[in-house]
């Protein structure tokens, strides 16, 4: 057997013998270390469940230009090609993207705002794009009104005003998919650009040779200016800068910046607030635990004199302290993890009512740093207060015997 093995079994069976104070030590730790992770707990299950509600919410990485814009294809290319930027797809007249839905002559008609999606739309999460003039997707309010689903086919109609004479022309469109609720709240169709600029293209007198219908002949792609898009940040963190860079063109959008700049101070005031908390109960941990080896090293004077009688040097006598100190301090973190895990519930169960979020969490890392924190504690605590150790003389182990 090593002489550390040694000294660590010696620490072990005397901390056992004086169960009474060692259990007192225990117990004074786990008031400090519980009441902190579930402070802790709190801080990040928290800020974590609000800080995800906002990643899940895509209307959260909106910007929306405000104001009659004229923004060029290129330019917002220019804007989808940004490291920052998830989204971004040309948005028609706001007055000109809407249409009629009706399922049969008989059925009713819904009057629906269309949207221009592509691959990557955030508000379209797993679901496909739509490919071609022919297909779209449906708000799930629109569908409902329709009493749709996904693989109906639809027809849309599109009306103008001429000369003081109501026109309008129809086109025959699948459903290809019904959107969440909580995707797109309004009745809505998604659609490609394509049958935006159709429709748009339709009103303003210009023909449409796609879908059949005359009229002036339309100018090129490059030369038609868009006075909106659809733009998403591709993180809550890219919202402030995209604003900024919108600003600094003399560019008005509407985003959501405050919202995620209170749940980021939030954060930050939790984290002050804890660790000020943190650090004054640490240091009266590591006051008590150093105060305590003190204590037991003039209690245990002669014991420890009769070791080092034996042959033990001083880091080994010292070494006999700090392990009785990590014992302490192990099993305090392991009870106060047990606590924390029935407070954990317990606030959860309280305070929690949505589907994965925590009004109290820890992950495996918070666990393993506060046990790391608190042995580290308790290991200098210990070795600053059992230096006296070394004063010890194996003299006094003698006249004792």
């Amino acid at each position: 057997m090593t002489r550390t093995a040694l000294v660590a079994g010696l620490a072990w069976q005397d901390y056992r013998a004086d169960w009474r104070l060692s259990a007192c030590a225990v117990l004074a730790l786990v008031a400090v270390i519980a009441p902190l992770l579930v402070l802790f707990g709190l801080k990040f299950g928290l800020v974590s469940s609000l800080t995800e509600r906002l990643e899940r919410d895509p209307t959260v990485r909106e910007i929306i230009p405000l104001g009659g814009g004229r923004f060029s294809a290129a330019f917002i290319a220019g804007l989808g090609q940004r490291e920052d930027v998830a989204f971004a797809l040309p948005r028609t007249r706001q007055i000109a993207a809407t249409a009629d839905l009706s399922a049969s002559a008989q059925g009713p008609v819904v009057n629906v705002e269309m949207l221009p999606t592509a691959d990557g739309d955030p508000l379209l999460g797993n679901l496909p794009a739509p490919a071609g003039l022919a297909a779209m997707l449906l708000s799930q309010t629109a569908a409902e009104k329709l009493g749709v689903r996904a693989g109906d086919w639809l027809q849309v109609s599109f009306g103008r005003q001429v000369a003081g004479r109501l026109e309008s022309r129809q086109t025959q469109i699948q459903v290809q998919a019904v959107l969440p609720l909580e995707a797109f709240e309004r009745d809505a169709l998604f659609a490609p650009l394509g049958l935006l600029e159709a429709a748009e293209d339709y009103r303003d007198g210009r023909g449409v040779p796609v879908l059949g219908w005359v009229g002036e002949p339309a100018g090129t792609a490059a030369q038609r200016v868009y006075p909106g898009f659809r733009l998403y940040a591709r993180g809550l963190t890219d919202v402030e800068p995209l604003r900024r860079y919108f600003v600094e063109r003399n560019l008005l959008v509407a985003t959501q910046a405050q919202a995620i700049a209170q749940v980021q101070s939030l954060s930050r005031n939790l984290a002050i607030v804890f660790w000020v908390i943190a650090t004054l109960a640490l240091g009266g941990a590591f006051a008590a635990i150093f105060a305590g080896a003190l204590a037991a090293v003039e209690r245990k004077r002669r014991e420890l004199s009769v070791l080092r009688l034996l042959g033990l040097g001083t880091a080994a006598l010292l070494l006999f302290v700090v392990l009785q100190a990590l014992y302490s301090g192990l099993l305090a973190a392991l009870l106060s993890g047990v606590l924390y895990s029935l407070a954990e519930w317990g606030l959860n169960r309280l305070f929690v009512q949505a589907a994965g979020e925590y009004a109290s969490h820890l992950l495996l890392p918070h666990y393993l740093l506060a046990l790391f924190t608190v042995l580290v504690v308790c290991a200098l605590a210990a070795a600053l207060g059992g230096w006296r150790v070394a004063r010890i003389e194996a003299s006094e182990g003698i006249r004792d015997v």
